[in-house]
């Protein structure tokens, strides 16, 4: 019987072989005149070869690791305290621990040793490994990721204080106004990702709505000056507006995107057989894959793309919801609202409904860090299905008791011999 657990695993594994393939068609490129054509051409070995395939065997690699985690008897670990009643100040020392080594990763993006630079951002650390010789990771997905692990775990051991602003709530925006702000000085949309998904995990966790309700204008105020401050974004929001306004500067990535859509129709041109890619849309392969596969998979490849991620993320949340271990819950929940996010984040900016943002399509869009650390957590949701799995196997088949001897049955249920004359 196919379980949530699986429907999981096989849409990740699905999405990750589309955009191994995805990539390497919107890596195509044209040889120039008098070049050799056959020098790097697009084949089944070559696709097989490339650095998508490497890192999607990784990330298949991390996820088989994590749901094969213990992760039931590590949550009854990392949550149990020694104190009878809970303490106010109980895993306050802990979450600022991780909050400063959340931040120290981040600004390794500033360390000139590791600093690459892409576009004008500082968003990866670049590191030399032997036979793959420059690697970049990108630390802002490492922070992602661990805040949702950092803020479940605090949610569920601090549950009894979460409905209380000050000693409960107030902690954790804090961590997370510090890690997301350190985040939006490179990456604005990731920024805001990681803002929305501990929004959503901490009001499952039990904090007041009215409390975040109270702190909006704050958040209003924080955005606002993350834009105003940086011309660049204030540029992309008044062409989000009207894209013609500029439309050789921060318009264009709008414009080709929306023709890179429209491009493909109902059918599409085919695969590899997309025009854009030649020097037309930019960021291809990353932030904008998904108009590739519009133009070369038409209406019907991007389709298919929505329903696995549909697929994915109602798997997800059914997990969610058998789940009983609040820690587990929590995770579970961050893992599925994080990616549901990313991904209608990045359909938006690719279809013209959002401002143009850096931001990738899960599991499609190429990033080897991105990749491993997505699967790896769903993953983590795989493992939780599994141990649900496991509880249901050992709990025994209910059996039909023996009626007892002394219980005397209705009078309209009890046999009656009736006795005939002559027998």
């Amino acid at each position: 019987m196919l379980r949530p657990g699986h429907a999981v695993a096989l849409c990740a594994l699905a999405l990750l072989l589309l955009g191994v393939v995805m990539v390497n068609s919107a890596g195509m490129s044209v040889a120039p005149v008098g070049a050799d054509a056959e020098a790097h051409p697009v084949t089944t070995a070559s696709i097989l070869l490339s650095r998508a395939s490497l890192y999607m065997v990784l990330a298949v690699g991390s996820m088989s690791v994590a749901s094969y985690l213990p992760v039931r008897r590590l949550g009854e670990r990392i949550t149990a305290t020694p104190d009878l009643a809970p303490h106010p100040a109980d895993g306050l020392g802990t979450l600022g621990i991780a909050t400063l080594t959340l931040l120290v990763v981040l600004a390794l993006v500033y360390v000139p040793q590791f600093q690459r630079v892409v576009n004008g951002s500082a968003r990866w650390i670049g590191i030399t490994l032997p036979g793959l010789g420059q690697v970049s990771i990108q630390p802002s997905e490492i922070v992602k990721w661990g805040m949702v692990v950092l803020l479940a775990w605090y949610a569920s051991r601090r549950a009894a204080f979460l409905d209380r602003f000050w000693i409960g709530l107030v902690p954790a925006l804090a961590c997370v106004g510090l890690v997301a702000g350190a985040v939006v000085l490179e990456d604005l949309g990731t920024g805001v990702l990681i803002t929305a998904a501990a929004g959503v995990v901490l009001l499952a966790a039990g904090a007041r709505l009215w409390h975040f309700i109270a702190l909006v204008p704050v958040g209003v105020v924080g955005l606002a000056g993350a834009i105003l401050t940086s011309p660049y974004r204030v540029r992309r929001i008044i062409t989000f507006i009207d894209p013609s306004a500029d439309p050789q500067g921060a318009g264009y990535h709008m414009i080709q995107s929306l023709q890179t859509v429209a491009g493909g129709g109902g059918a599409g041109r085919g695969l590899g057989h997309g025009l854009q890619k030649f020097g037309y849309l930019p960021e291809d392969t990353t932030d904008f894959l998904f108009a590739v596969i519009c133009e070369e998979l038409g209406v019907v490849g991007a389709g298919v793309v929505i329903v696995l991620y549909a697929v994915l993320l109602g798997a997800g949340l059914t997990i969610v919801h058998r789940e009983r271990t609040p820690l587990l819950k929590l995770v579970g929940l961050g893992v599925v609202m994080t990616i549901g996010l990313q991904a209608a984040i990045n359909l938006a900016v690719v279809t013209g409904m959002g401002p143009t943002k850096g931001i990738a399509l899960p599991l499609v869009s190429a990033g080897g860090t991105g990749w491993i650390l997505t699967a790896a957590c769903l993953g983590l949701l795989i493992a939780i299905d599994r141990e649900h799995a496991r509880e249901e196997a050992a709990q025994p088949e209910p059996t039909a008791e023996p009626m007892p001897a002394d219980v005397s049955l209705p009078r309209e249920l009890k046999p009656r011999i009736v006795l005939r004359a002559g027998s």
